[in-house]
This record gives C-alpha cells, structure tokens and sequence, in this order.
C-alpha cells in the first residue's frame, strides 16, 4: 500500500476552500511559537485560526510559561491575512504522567510520544466541538522528529469520535520546517532545545 502524501491532500483541500471563497474556522493546537510559525504564516490565508495552547507535558512549569508568553507575543506581531486568536489549556501535568505511566523507560518518538499525541490531540478536538469549530489539527507534524502518519492516524480517530474534521498534514514539507527556522529568526523567538516533557529534557541535562 503507497503511504498516503498528506501535503498533497492538504494542498487539494486548500484550493477547494479557495475556489468556493469559503473561510472556516480552525482550532490549531500549538506546541510552541516557532512550531506554529510557518503554518499560521500559511494557513491563516484560508482559515480563521484560533491557536489552543494545550502542552501539559511541558517540564519545568518555568519552561511551560515562557513558552506560552511567547506564543501570545508571536500571534500578536505576526501579520496575517485573517486575524488569529487564543485559546490556553488547563496546565495539569499529572494528566500527562498519567497517560505515559508504565511508558516512562520508552525510547523518544515511540508509544510513549503517540500517548502523549493523543492527549492533546484529544483536547484540541474536545474543544473544537464544545467551540463548534469546523476543523481541528496541530503543528506537531512541522517538527522532523514528530510522526506525521501517527499524528494524522491519532487526529483522524478523534476527528470520527468527536464527529469535527481532522485536517491532516504533514507541515514539514514544502521546506515548512525550514520557514520556521526563518520565520523564529526574523522575530527573535526563543526556540527550546528539548521537545518539552521531563524524559527530552533528561536527555539533553
């Protein structure tokens, strides 16, 4: 079986939505400001986005506020064709010790990372239909070490269970990782060395 081109897939949809000038709505859940760069830079020409900042993963609490501030900061300077809004999550770490216990000795981007998709995978799509938006994703798969066909499974199972759209992706292609890269230069964002949870940032101490 050929593996499916989501990029390509989106970039159908994208010209869908433009030929019937249609501009629905998208909660897109963010992991940090330079992860959602590239994709609110590009995807904000045919949605209004509300970014959902969901991550309890995030380890120390000090790491999860600078990260969230900055996000807030970058939506407010980023010029964008449709305006973007914010949503933050509750910061509850113990929902994420949760679903990794038993997980904890897994090497990265293994079931312990996939637990950790679906959590704020589950999240985003939770609110998404108490919000009534029309889709739902996330800028996890802009990251090179991030799974993008085990997000997309993860996104679409939720998207059938919660009955809202899961817009698949793959946001690395089309040198999307590497305008994140450009876009984190040009406003000066601070880009962590570590995914965010207490086991990446182990690994770098």
């Amino acid at each position: 079986m050929n593996k499916r081109n989501y990029q390509k897939e989106l970039d159908i949809f994208l010209e869908q939505l433009k030929s019937k000038k249609e501009t629905p709505t998208l909660l897109l859940h963010s992991c940090c400001a330079p992860c959602s760069s590239y994709i609110l830079e590009y995807l904000s020409n045919y949605f209004k986005i509300t970014v959902f900042y969901y991550n309890p993963n995030i380890y120390p609490e000090e790491e999860y506020t600078k990260r969230v501030k900055e996000q807030q900061i970058f939506i407010h300077e980023l010029p964008v064709h449709n305006p973007i809004s914010f949503i933050e999550g509750v910061f509850q770490p113990r929902d994420f010790y949760e679903v990794v216990k038993g997980l904890e000795s897994e090497p990265e981007g293994s079931s312990r990372c996939f637990s950790c998709y679906d959590l704020r995978l589950r999240e985003t799509a939770k609110i998404a239909k108490e919000k009534q938006f029309d889709y739902f994703t996330t800028t996890l798969s802009v990251s090179p070490l991030k799974n993008a066909e085990k997000l997309n499974e993860i996104g679409e199972k939720l998207g059938n269970e919660f009955n809202i759209p899961y817009l698949c992706s793959d946001f690395k292609k089309k040198n999307g990782y590497k305008r994140s890269v450009e876009l984190s230069n040009i406003y000066g964002l601070y880009r962590q060395n570590y995914c965010g949870c207490v086991f990446s940032y182990n690994r770098i101490s």
